[in-house]
């Protein structure tokens, strides 16, 4: 799957990001990622608004890949 993003909005200060994709299979896709301190270690909220609904499972599984490369990557530092 290829999908083209655009950014729009980006603040170092929340540690808040959000995007769009405006070329892909979805006809609508807005994306807000943020990372929030929690006890020893951050936690990330990531929400996104899609259609059509049928592209949720899809969505969601590179969602849950997405984490495990965030992950690998905070952890080497």
């Amino acid at each position: 799957m290829v999908a083209r993003e655009r950014l729009i909005t980006s603040d170092d200060e929340t540690c808040r990001l959000v995007y769009s994709v405006i070329e892909g299979q979805a006809s609508h896709y807005n994306a807000a990622v943020q990372v929030f301190p929690d006890g020893d270690g951050s936690r990330v909220v990531w929400t996104i608004d899609l259609l059509p609904n049928e592209l949720a499972p899809v969505i969601g599984g590179l969602m849950d890949e997405a984490v495990k490369v965030m992950r690998k990557r905070l952890a080497e530092g």
